[in-house]
């Protein structure tokens, strides 16, 4: 009895010590993000200026590519911690593989065009159209691995992308991803510490080519988590191959099934009117910029409550969407959201609200879900994804 409330309260510190860890983590990618979210906004609007310089606008878009770089630091350190606490959850959901590849195809390509390398992707024999698993995850390992590769080739190296689909059974697919550049290559003896967090072959690799040291990490814990296989053979000066296996279900698919896609983009988003619920005053003047480009007008509430106030004063239809920010004083976006829908009038329940918010984690994805908001979008704000966004909801509210 003596050992088992012993493990009992050892079981209980360590789920409190995880809680405590998560709830950090979540504080601090709102703290980092939100000026992140006047930066890269601020950057995005001055770059829509006509008349400005071509040495300024040289130095703006170097200031949106070194923030840009920021955020996806912020990101790897995210991801870890979500897998180090084991709350990182694999999506299963129907996903075209051939589309899922032409758009790592896309990004690769882009890449190594601008480093002057070549891109060589193919496909050995023939591969199943579509598999239940988590495509954004299986494409992050991929664009993880390849474009490390392209960080670690020079011109005129070689960066190849295999696909092959093996050992067919009546529910999985194992699918065979080889990775290979003509790069820098690694000594023998550094292989089996590579997929360690903050590993790095010498001390210039950090400083030459950037980076968190988290990616390679990162991949293996993903590529664990889905049941699969990753090795690595390289050496110096030659060149490195990176072999993944992984498990993916078959999916169920017909045509017949199929619904048909809307071109977001075509749905025009002028004219709109929109609620801002934003404390930080700053965030809230660059997002209307942002909306103004887009011919977008906008209201700013500075708290929940205000937000919930300012749409109950309103005539129904005066608002048709709003952004609500989540952690905010007096009232957070949660209560405010569940506040406007319970109001009694007719357009409480269909008004869009999307969740703008520097909270990522996916517990506050599923929370804005569950209040009643229509979609999640993480700060720094993308103005070309939120019109996407609002296209697809406005789209689908008339539908």
């Amino acid at each position: 009895m003596e050992q088992n409330r012993a493990l009992s309260e050892a079981l209980t510190k360590a789920e409190e010590s995880n809680a405590a860890k998560t709830a950090f983590l979540s504080s601090m990618s709102h703290e980092i993000r939100t000026p992140m979210n006047a930066i890269i906004g601020l950057d995005n609007i001055a770059l829509h200026e006509t008349n400005i310089p071509q040495h300024t606008r040289d130095e703006l878009e170097k200031i949106g590519s070194s923030a840009r770089h920021l955020l996806a630091l912020i990101n790897d350190i995210l991801d870890m911690s979500r897998i180090e606490s084991g709350r990182m959850v694999l999506k299963a959901e129907e996903f075209s593989f051939r589309e899922m590849v032409e758009q790592i195809n896309i990004i690769i390509h882009g890449q190594c065009e601008d480093k002057g390398l070549t891109y060589d992707s193919r496909t050995i024999g023939q591969t199943d159209d579509y598999f239940v698993g988590d495509a954004l995850r299986l494409r992050q390992i991929i664009i993880n691995i390849l474009g490390n590769s392209v960080k670690f080739t020079d011109s005129p190296g070689t960066v190849t992308f295999t696909v092959e689909q093996c050992d067919n059974n009546d529910d999985t697919r194992i699918l065979h991803f080889t990775m290979k550049d003509t790069g820098v290559g690694m000594d023998e003896s550094f292989i089996p510490k590579l997929f360690e967090p903050f590993s790095q072959e010498d001390a210039t690799t950090t400083n030459r080519y950037g980076g968190s040291g988290l990616g390679m990490a990162i991949t293996k814990n993903m590529v664990d988590l889905m049941g699969g296989t990753i090795t690595v053979e390289s050496q110096k000066s030659i060149g490195t191959t990176f072999t993944v296996d992984l498990p993916l279900q078959k999916a169920d698919h017909t045509d017949a099934l199929e619904e048909p896609t809307v071109s977001a983009p075509n749905v025009s988003v002028a004219g709109l009117h929109v609620l801002i619920a934003e404390d930080v005053e700053l965030n809230a003047e660059v997002l209307e910029d942002l909306l103004e480009m887009e011919e977008i007008t906008s209201e700013w509430a500075e708290n929940g409550k205000r937000a919930v106030e300012m749409f109950r004063e309103s005539e129904a239809g005066h608002f048709n969407v709003i952004l609500m920010d989540m952690r905010m004083p007096v009232m957070d976006g949660i209560t405010a959201t569940k506040e406007i829908r319970k109001l009694d009038r007719p357009d409480a329940e269909k008004i869009l609200i999307i969740a703008l918010t520097a909270n990522a984690f996916e517990e506050d994805i599923k929370h804005c879900l569950q209040a009643g908001m229509n979609a999640h979008l993480s700060k720094p704000v993308d103005i070309d994804q939120l019109k996407d966004l609002l296209g697809k909801l406005l789209t689908e509210s008339k539908g």
